[in-house]
């Protein structure tokens, strides 16, 4: 998966030329013991930068300016340690392109009662000075994250190791191309949308590729590579014995090898960052991607199928996100329900494609019919998701804007034997209950399709709304119909 310790956050502090020498002095101190705390931090999986302390126009306008440039930068932490006039700070502000996180600390933790006096005070100034600071970011409507505490307190060092994550995984979208094999499921609207303005919102960019350009691909893939490939699927995985070399369906296996390494080598060539296929087109390949789909969103590309580029590109914003992170983040899809009054509960699945991070223990790689599609029996991985908690989000296209919808749940273990389903599922509870969580989704147009993740949660995706302007709507334990159907007529109100 992604090394996130090849980017950065600077951390820049803010102050004025009034102070004198000997109090600029001890701020630029202090702001690089913080910003040297926060980098060797394991927790922050970013590298924190120290920057000069900015204290005029100028120089505010110069260190955006150099962060917007600079690709390794994925946000800046702004302080205040004295005052610093909110004017000097608009320009820069005007052209700053890249996420802000407003840090409300200061140096000391403590007041030092019997010591205090005037040169202390007009030191430590982050009280009102980043209320100026934060006066002129509203003022001028910039989303920002504000995270109030000292700077050596757990929360504040979690605050940010969760916000440099969202920010990296902005940071990753800027630019990424996703390539879309095929057109979108036939008569499907929800998987659809505007890519124009994805680009625009985003800015990542999504386009078609023949069927054909991906096998030819697939057709130069040497007997060797696959050889070796599916040594690497005897180790990681329990073959049933169909697959196994001199069975009979060992050759469905180097089959689903070749269309992996296929896909690796085009993904690859072309620097993509994920794809989506469909069923509808599978124009030259001799069975529809199974495992070698599972096993690229396990490698860390975006996925969904039937066309569906939006829920590829956020599988591949919460990939990078929880990078490093124990659990998972898998294409998913509400499949059928559990009505059972004593215990309902959603079964998540899809035809093969559920990616094997979420897996609960060692996946059995199978291969078994395939209703759709009109190809030969496709090789996937079987598997239980476990217990905990997770999030469901889906991003929908709604003409006028885009829309995250997120809905916390509560994943329960599979305890029924499943000896006819031959897919990966998972098994949840959906905020606040089954029968407000699914009638909210569908009030606000959720998709089907959605990322199902088990290491993130709401306030991660919270953020990354903020940081590209869209809409976010919740469902939580605290979520009511009618309450939820007010806050959608107020974004529809506002939206327009």
């Amino acid at each position: 998966m992604l090394d996130l310790t090849k980017f950065e956050i600077w951390f820049v502090t803010g102050s004025q030329d009034l102070y004198g020498e000997d109090t600029l002095r001890q701020v630029a101190e202090h702001s690089q013991i913080i910003s040297d705390f926060f980098d060797k931090n394991s927790e922050i999986p970013v590298r924190v930068v120290f920057k000069p302390v900015v204290k005029s126009p100028e120089e505010i306008y110069r260190i955006c300016q150099d962060a917007n440039m600079a690709a390794s930068c994925v946000g800046i932490v702004a302080w205040m340690h004295t005052f610093s006039p909110a004017k000097m700070w608009i320009r820069g502000l005007q052209i700053l392109q890249k996420p802000l996180l407003h840090l409300h600390t200061q140096f000391n933790r403590d007041i030092p009662w019997k010591d205090i006096d005037m040169d202390f005070m007009n030191l430590n100034q982050s009280a009102h000075g980043d209320r100026e600071f934060g006066y002129i970011m509203t003022r001028m409507r910039i989303n920002r994250k504000v995270i109030v505490g000292h700077w050596q307190q757990n929360d504040v060092i979690e605050g940010i190791a969760s916000w440099s994550r969202v920010a990296t995984a902005r940071q990753d979208l800027n630019g990424a191309r996703f390539a879309r094999f095929g057109d979108n499921m036939r008569q499907v609207a929800v998987t659809d949308g505007d890519k124009v303005a994805a680009e625009m919102t985003f800015g990542f960019s999504v386009n078609t590729y023949a069927v054909g350009d991906l096998v030819k691909v697939i057709n130069q893939v040497s007997d060797e590579a696959v050889d070796k490939l599916i040594t690497e699927y005897e180790d990681q995985y329990q073959l049933v014995s169909s697959l196994r070399k001199g069975n009979e369906k060992y050759s469905a296996l180097q089959d689903a090898a070749r269309i992996e390494l296929g896909l690796k080598y085009f993904l690859e060539d072309g620097n993509f960052k994920g794809y989506t296929n469909t069923f509808e087109d599978l124009y030259g390949m001799k069975q529809l991607p199974g495992i070698g789909s599972q096993r690229m969103m396990a490698a860390g590309y975006g996925y969904a199928g039937e066309g569906d580029w939006k829920t590829a590109a956020m599988v591949r914003a919460l990939k990078v996100m929880g990078s490093g992170l124990p659990g998972g983040n898998s294409f998913m899809e509400d499949y059928t329900y559990h009505f059972n009054p004593d215990r309902n509960l959603v079964l998540g699945s899809h035809m093969l494609e559920i990616c094997p991070t979420i897996a609960d223990g060692k996946p059995s790689c199978e291969i078994h019919p395939l209703g759709i599609g009109g190809k030969e029996d496709p090789v996937r991985l079987v598997f239980n998701a476990p217990a905990g908690p997770a999030i469901n989000v889906s991003l929908i296209d709604m003409g006028n804007r885009f829309r995250l919808l997120v809905n916390e749940v509560e994943a329960v273990a599979v305890d029924e034997e499943l000896p006819k389903l031959p897919v990966a599922r998972a098994l949840w509870k959906p905020a606040p209950d089954m029968k407000t969580g699914c009638a909210a989704w569908i009030y606000a147009g959720g998709a089907h399709h959605t990322v199902f993740s088990q290491n993130l949660g709401t306030e991660q995706i919270e953020m990354f709304a903020e940081m590209v302007g869209i809409e976010l709507v919740v469902i939580d334990k605290n979520t009511t119909l009618r309450q939820l159907k007010n806050e959608l007529r107020w974004s529809e109100a506002y939206y327009k």
